[in-house]
């Protein structure tokens, strides 16, 4: 396996999209589980104040650059990835690859209702996806959740708690989900699918403004956006430290 990008001391595999799949494909084709994590500045910049979250990052079977930021970042540190893995197309993606290798999703987390409504549009997209469960549940509730997710045996599984409480849920409760084949935490993907969030035009995604789309939209998202600057300016004393 190549060795990962190194962002201010998180690890990013180099994979786009499409590459991110094909490495899923491979893992399942050899029986092998793997543990997704879609990352973006935000998360750096907790995995740097966290050093738990830090290892769980580390010992992730995949970790995908979810936007624009690490891309940028990537390229200013000499060692460039070939693109993004945008968690909400990514979602899409393990639907039509569940429906095409007959496993079933189950939609954890996301506010009440959402888990449903997302797979009902899933389901809409890929009429023989097998939906195992939905739950919008709490990461702090294992008591409640696991005992749903485990009688539901899902071999694929999307967990919607926000960053970073779904990497955590998902790093300690995995080891006990005998079943689940893939596991990936997916932000805000299922609000997207469930229609309470209106996608990024085109354009927009084309040029990587996500973020800035994002941020319009919802302006509450400043709080965790202000980290960015402080990213920014890491990453380019990281550049001249290392010319």
């Amino acid at each position: 396996m190549d060795r990962r990008v190194d962002i201010l001391g998180v690890g990013f595999d180099r994979v786009a999209l499409v590459d991110a799949v094909a490495r899923i494909e491979a893992c399942l084709d050899r029986g092998e589980r793997t543990f997704i994590i879609t990352a973006n500045p935000e998360f750096v910049m907790l995995c740097r104040e966290d050093p738990e979250l830090a290892s769980i990052a580390a010992g992730a079977d995949l970790v995908v650059p979810d936007g624009t930021g690490a891309v940028v970042a990537a390229r200013l540190l000499g060692d460039p990835l070939p693109g993004r893995a945008p968690g909400r197309l990514l979602v899409d993606r393990l639907a039509a690859l569940a429906t095409e290798r007959r496993l079933s999703i189950f939609l954890l987390g996301a506010a009440p209702g959402i888990a449903e409504r997302a797979a009902a549009t899933l389901r809409g997209r890929h009429p023989e996806l097998r939906i195992a469960g939905t739950y919008a549940g709490s990461a702090d509730d294992d008591a409640d959740v696991m005992p749903r997710v485990v009688a539901a045996a899902p071999d694929v599984l999307l967990v919607a708690f926000g960053m970073p409480k779904q990497e955590r849920w998902i790093a300690r409760n995995l080891p006990r989900l005998p079943s689940a084949r893939v596991a990936v935490g997916v932000g805000g993907s299922l609000d997207y699918l469930a229609g309470v969030a209106k996608p990024p035009p085109g354009i927009v995604h084309a040029i990587g403004l996500e973020w800035l789309w994002r941020l319009v939209r919802d302006p509450k998202r400043w709080r965790r956006q202000r980290v960015l600057p402080r990213f920014v300016a890491l990453v380019l004393l990281a550049r001249i430290r290392r010319r």
